[in-house]
């Protein structure tokens, strides 16, 4: 069968091959009637763009590549898995090339590392995800070499390029709201890595959210072996929290293992609430009460203002909202203990 070409789509919208070429390249400056000729045209023969000539085309007059990277360094497989769904499916839909690149942001050589990325790369643009959104050097690069940038979650310079966010200190603080509505009063929080900003607007988010109540922290660094080796620190506390907020739910899954250990049970002697609303929220038993956090529609918003080459004056905010299951009971001890590890 042969292949669609844009003279085909030119024909059936009747209009130039330049119109389509504007069309097909999201340029500036096109009507919404042409736009939506030109369109209906595509959909209707099944075209779909010549990536690799757009480029070569790209490279001729200065225009773009089609191609967007993605950064990454972040320990949680889940999230990473989601945003890559989410901006895959944005260059999908627009013909792009997506590369994926990863960096370690606790490195000495963030510079090297980068320069490495770049050397060679052609791309009409980076997303950076966290904690990466949060690295002045990487920014600093990019900009240098004037290539756009697109954060997700990002909490410190704002303003400085355009973000999709959620708002984390408010989910955060509805998350201590379901705890003292139980009549919770006794409190844990699990925090992520320490350079992940959205991780320590969370902590801020719940702390304040609670006011004067007992909490006790721990850092698991959004890691599940990480969240176990913290939920002993807090079990095994003399006054140990009936309740319990790991701030992804990798650390949350962590919690059950060690309450497991130690010969507790959720909910019964500790309530878990955790924060992304990932598979791992399905996979525990019971089912794992916590905030979704909408990170694949995250992604392709990100996406799609990269390659729209939009910038919004403001961040994007995108909803959360808690999803209840049966890790939250109210507190069922009325004497609570220090605990010893039992043997399995």
């Amino acid at each position: 069968m042969r292949r669609v070409t844009i003279r085909d789509v030119a024909d059936r919208a009747g209009v130039s091959l330049k119109s389509v070429s504007r069309v097909v390249n999201h340029e500036a400056n096109v009507s919404a009637k042409l736009r939506a000729r030109v369109e209906a045209a595509i959909t209707s023969l099944g075209y779909v763009p010549d990536t690799a000539a757009r480029s070569l085309a790209g490279a001729r007059f200065g225009a773009r590549s089609f191609a967007i990277a993605c950064l990454f360094d972040n320990p949680s497989p889940n999230y990473t898995i989601k945003v890559q769904q989410g901006v895959y499916a944005a260059c999908r839909e627009h013909g792009y090339h997506l590369l994926i690149e990863s960096i370690d942001c606790q490195a000495e050589d963030v510079e090297a590392q980068m320069n490495a990325i770049l050397q060679n790369a052609r791309i009409d643009g980076m997303i950076l995800t966290p904690p990466t959104t949060e690295h002045e050097m990487v920014m600093n690069m990019l900009e240098a070499r004037g290539i756009p940038i697109v954060r997700i979650a990002p909490v410190s310079f704002a303003g400085r390029t355009p973000a999709v966010i959620i708002d984390d200190a408010a989910a955060a603080g509805e998350v201590a709201r379901h705890f003292r509505a139980l009549g919770h009063s006794h409190f844990g929080i699990i925090n992520g890595p320490i350079e992940h900003g959205a991780a320590g607007t969370r902590r801020t988010g719940f702390i304040e959210a609670l006011g004067r109540a007992d909490c006790a922290e721990a850092t698991g660094g959004f890691l599940f072996a990480g969240g176990i080796e913290a939920a002993y620190k807090l079990l095994r506390r003399d006054a140990r929290p009936t309740a319990i907020f790991a701030t992804n739910d990798d650390m949350a899954a962590g919690v059950y293992a060690a309450a497991n250990k130690l010969g507790l049970k959720v909910p019964q002697d500790v309530s878990v609430i955790g924060f992304d609303d990932s598979w791992t929220a399905t996979c525990v038993w019971p089912g794992l009460t916590t905030i979704y956090q909408p990170i694949t529609e995250m992604a392709h918003e990100a996406a799609r203002l990269l390659i729209m080459r939009e910038s919004p004056r403001e961040d994007v905010v995108m909803a959360y909202h808690l999803v209840e299951r049966a890790s939250t009971a109210p507190p069922a001890l009325a004497a609570r203990g220090p605990v010893g590890v039992r043997t399995l």
